[in-house]
């Protein structure tokens, strides 16, 4: 791969840490919007509501103009939208006379950007002339991780040093990343995945395959096996070291997150050894086995080392699951990666949704919810297995 295509690929690296600024800042002031504005932590929930419709709505939407306008135009929208919401939230509830409309909108703009950067990288960097696209995807997931982590870091350090009130200066900040990359994609050479195909899929044909729906099972099961978790990894970490809930926010999610970061930077680096359907076979399995180390020891601290290790193991099943379907389906485009995005996000909704419901209905307890979310696992599992069956190589 030359020079410019390497800078595409450092550039989409840095859309997936956009996106995880997009997905991760705002939550960490949501008790300074409480405060500051008077908004009721009841309207205050309707921010993630919202962020998380918005960019199913895209997900769907852009199966149908992304290829239109192209790549790069819709690359250059969306870090446009994530850098005008981010900016948003410094200006916008002070220029508008109810605050909380401010933060919707400012919201709302940067979730456009979010969910078309969540279609269009994976698409992106598969249409990249490499050598081993399945390393490079895990690879380019696992900025998403190291992006949470930079979130939360690098936030709380400057609250801790200049003060929770200027919580303004840091959302412009941020802004600049997603502007600072936006003019890198004016420039860099891009590929387009139906051009790098033999021969594209029609979208009729395509939703038409019955393979085509089993990868969205997959995609979904593979988004409910990493939230059902991770949703809850504060509250394991808050009970499991005894902390206040702010250090329970910094040990349980960074905690998962850098354990899955690892897993992709792992496979991203040695992935060209590995089978990816046996490596997340294995993956799977493991991701069983720490439900069942979450859920069933009495030691809350083993309940936190369960959701580490789950971290790990679920850690290549997204974008192994984007790589398998893009050699299963080639030429399915961007419609198939549009729609992949869109089973992952239901999956990691539905997820945790189900934890917490069977929970409710055992006396609220969080454990037997997670143990019966190793459904989703065991179904990924069961679907890896007639995927392998269909004697698909995933070899690029």
């Amino acid at each position: 791969m030359d020079n410019g295509y390497r800078r595409t690929l450092r550039a989409c690296y840095t859309g997936y840490i956009v996106q995880a600024v997009v997905n991760n800042f705002a939550p960490l002031l949501f008790v300074t919007f409480h405060t500051t504005y008077q908004i009721p932590m009841s309207s205050i929930t309707l921010l993630i509501t919202l962020n998380f419709l918005l960019q199913l709505g895209v997900d769907v939407l852009s199966a149908a103009f992304v290829d239109r306008i192209g790549y790069r135009s819709a690359m250059l929208l969306a870090h446009g939208a994530a850098a005008c919401g981010l900016a948003g939230l410094a200006v916008l509830p002070e220029l508008l006379p109810a605050p909380f409309v401010g933060l919707l909108l400012s919201v709302a703009v940067y979730a456009l950007g979010g969910g078309l950067l969540e279609v269009l990288l994976s698409p992106i960097v598969e249409a990249l002339p490499t050598e081993n696209k399945e390393k490079t995807m895990s690879l380019l997931h696992s900025f998403y991780c190291w992006g949470v982590v930079a979130v939360v870091l690098v936030s709380t350090a400057f609250f801790a040093l200049f003060g929770v009130e200027n919580w303004k200066i840091m959302a412009l900040i941020w802004a600049l990343l997603p502007l600072c990359n936006l003019f890198v994609f004016r420039a860099v050479p891009l590929c387009s995945l139906n051009q790098a195909a033999e021969e594209g899929i029609p979208f009729r044909r395509l939703v038409g395959m019955p393979m085509f729906w089993l990868l969205l099972v997959l995609m979904a099961c593979a988004g409910a096996s990493e939230q059902s978790v991770s949703q809850w990894a504060s509250t394991f970490a808050e009970q499991g070291l005894g902390v206040d809930k702010l250090v329970g926010d910094l040990a349980g999610p960074m905690l998962f997150a850098v354990c899955m970061g690892l897993a992709r930077l792992l496979y991203g680096l040695w992935g060209e050894r590995m089978n990816l359907n046996r490596a997340m076979a294995a993956s799977t399995l493991l991701c069983v086995a720490s439900y069942g180390v979450i859920s069933l020891p009495p030691q809350p601290a083993l309940s936190l080392i369960g959701c580490g290790v789950c971290g790990f193991s679920v850690g290549v099943l997204w974008p192994g699951t984007f790589s398998i379907a893009a050699a299963a389906l080639r030429g399915g485009g961007t419609a198939l990666f549009a729609f992949l995005a869109l089973a992952g996000d239901l999956g990691c909704s539905l997820g945790p949704t189900f934890a917490g419901l069977v929970a409710s209905r055992m006396g609220n307890d969080l454990k037997l919810g997670i143990l019966s979310a190793v459904i989703f696992p065991l179904l990924l599992l069961v679907g890896l297995a007639v995927v392998g069956g269909s004697s698909i190589s995933t070899s690029h």
